[in-house]
């Protein structure tokens, strides 16, 4: 992939002059006098164009989103009388530039409201843009907690209150500590006995933490037969269970989906984690049928995770949408193993905000008391 950059300049020389002569530049593959490509370290190519303030707006709406929303885009402004490109919108008759300067110059233009670039994807998005019925898409400060987290208990790097007040530093109000289960024996995962004590230490620690709750979480193995790998009679006194397949991903779909739905059905479970079980260039998705999965979770109200790890990013945006419109609530969580991962939620809410997630439709966007609300299904 590459990096492509947009300024907006009168002295567009002397921009790529200091564009090409930047230290992590290791060659040089073009210099023009607007445009210019260079390669980092890495590999990384970075391609950059200058352009006049007046063009800006254009360019910008050009050069983000998909092909397939700028031809959507084009074709609807021919059929307006006008022309749509990289310098503006032009009336086709006159050649004068109607918009431009701004993308929203643009849109209001072609009768549609602007839209987020993660929207940019022909998938409805223009046509929400002309009924005005875009989403309000979530934000990264309206999350509220983090319900996916793993520490010493099982694989993780740090103790349950380094990671408590790592999240607290970063303005969460919550985290659910959600640490392997004992069929995961290469992450040293918890029996029953060991759950209990994991229990008393998260009630200790709270007395001890102001403005800030560690709840009692859960990852919990879905075993073959779509059972748990604990008994519920420790389930139950859990505040958050995510249920997740970690082994058995050969199944064939009506398995592996009649294997998940299953886990769903039981009372306790809050929340089916990464979905997919996808590892982004290591493990594609298992074979599963999201649909039945997603009508399921909406009847059973049991959420579904968008798991930020970056390995992970599952359920991904499209997964999500259809998730989310079945009437899903979801659960965006980092999965992470050491505090530095808490910052993987950034991640996780661009995949939601792709998803066309509103903070209505994310369970961590909720207090705490409504979030143990939603969540207690036994």
């Amino acid at each position: 992939g590459d990096i492509d950059l947009l300024v907006a300049s009168k002295e567009p020389e002397e921009v790529v002059e200091r564009f090409v002569s930047m230290p992590p530049v290791i060659r040089v593959l073009s210099e023009g006098v607007t445009k210019s490509t260079v390669v980092l370290e890495k590999n990384l190519q970075v391609d950059l164009r200058v352009l006049p303030p007046e063009d800006y707006g254009a360019a910008l709406q050009y050069f983000t989103g998909s092909k397939d929303h700028n031809v959507k885009l084009r074709t609807i402004s021919v059929k307006m009388g006008y022309k749509l490109n990289e310098y503006g919108l032009f009336d086709r008759e006159t050649d004068e530039r109607v918009a431009g300067e701004t993308e929203e110059g643009i849109y209001e233009t072609l009768g549609m409201a602007w839209m987020e670039p993660e929207l940019r994807e022909n998938r409805g998005e223009i046509e929400a843009a002309m009924e005005d019925r875009l989403p309000d898409l979530v934000e990264f400060n309206e999350i509220r907690g983090d319900l996916h987290i793993h520490t010493k208990w099982s694989d993780g790097a740090a103790t349950i209150e380094e990671m408590a007040r790592a999240a607290k530093d970063r303005g969460r109000e919550y985290i659910a500590i959600c640490d392997h289960s004992k069929s995961l024996a290469i992450a040293r995962g918890l029996d029953e006995g060991r759950l209990r004590e994991q229990m008393a230490e998260i009630d200790r620690l709270n007395e001890e933490l102001e403005g800030f709750t560690v709840l009692k979480g859960f990852e919990c193995d879905i075993k073959a037969d779509g059972s748990l790998d604990l008994p519920d009679s420790v389930l139950k006194d859990l505040d958050f269970l995510v249920a997740s397949v970690h082994s058995g991903f050969r199944s064939d779909e009506r398995e592996m989906t009649e294997r998940v739905i299953r886990a769903i059905h039981n009372d306790h479970v809050s929340a089916i984690g990464h979905p997919t079980g996808r590892l982004i260039q290591k493990r594609n998705p298992y074979a599963i049928n999201l649909e039945e999965v997603f009508e399921a979770a909406a009847s059973q109200g049991v959420m579904m995770e968008i798991n930020a790890f970056p390995d992970r990013l599952d359920l991904d945006d499209v997964n999500s949408r259809a998730a989310m419109e079945r009437g899903v609530m979801m659960a965006i969580s980092t999965d992470a193993h050491s505090p530095g991962q808490l910052d993987f939620l950034h991640m996780g809410v661009s995949v939601a905000r792709r998803g066309w997630l509103e903070a209505k439709d994310v369970a961590n966007t909720l207090s705490l008391k409504e979030l143990l609300r939603v969540a207690d299904r036994g």
